[in-house]
């Protein structure tokens, strides 16, 4: 069971209130579980909202074999823009088939500053190009993984301290992928950055499949349990 608030939350009153509030003040979400991009892409297209509803999406791919590969779509509302990482070959992250009508930047590699410069940027133009109001902004980073191999974790820490604060001052929601287990060093090491940590995995009931989340609400120091995506 679960109610439709563009964020994915099941529906008890304490989870339902819990997401109001992230949506009003803004908020920052880790998506972890090491099993399932299917999972992964399922909380994927539930955080960045409906299609039907008025939303500024931006999508921020790293290097590397993504997460969830949720591509960005022209059914949607509202403005969608893309931020993609180039490999050394100068190859962009951004999935195939993106709509030739989407923006996409596209930064290099080397430098993380250069990531969140480009990152801060976007959100500041959609900010001024928008009157977005509370939980309007969503922005997917997908993922952090990359990162994780090839820079220091206190740079990425540094990186992604920069782009959770700028994405709350706009009231807006964003997920980031991290597929690795709940209890992952990284996982606690970047955990205090976000509000919630919501954990997904994909099991199997004979030929049925089921795509499953768990919320961990760390102001609340609460836990929704497995419920289905």
């Amino acid at each position: 069971m679960r109610t439709d608030h563009g964020g994915g939350v099941p529906g008890s009153t304490t989870f339902a209130q819990t997401l109001s509030a992230l949506k009003r003040e803004g908020s920052s979400i880790l998506l972890v579980g090491r099993t399932s991009a299917t999972a992964h892409r399922a909380a994927c297209g539930r955080l960045v909202g409906d299609s039907g509803e008025p939303r500024q999406r931006l999508y921020v791919y790293t290097t590397g074999t993504e997460t969830c590969g949720q591509g960005p779509s022209t059914d949607h509302r509202g403005e969608t823009r893309i931020l993609s990482q180039e490999n050394e070959a100068g190859v962009s992250a951004s999935p195939e088939g993106v709509p030739d009508d989407i923006e996409e930047t596209v930064v290099g590699p080397q430098l993380l500053s250069t990531l969140g410069t480009a990152i801060i940027d976007a959100v500041d133009e959609m900010e001024a190009d928008h009157e977005l109001e509370p939980g309007e902004l969503r922005l997917c980073f997908d993922s952090v993984t990359p990162l994780l191999r090839e820079h220091k974790s206190q740079n990425v820490f540094r990186l992604l301290h920069m782009v959770t604060s700028r994405t709350r001052q706009a009231d807006g929601m964003g997920h980031f992928h991290l597929p690795l287990d709940r209890d992952s060093d990284y996982v606690h090491l970047l955990e205090p950055l976000f509000d919630a940590v919501v954990e997904v995995r994909r099991t199997e009931d004979g030929d049925e499949e089921r795509l499953e989340q768990r919320w961990h609400l760390r102001d609340r120091d609460a836990e929704s349990g497995w419920i289905e995506i």
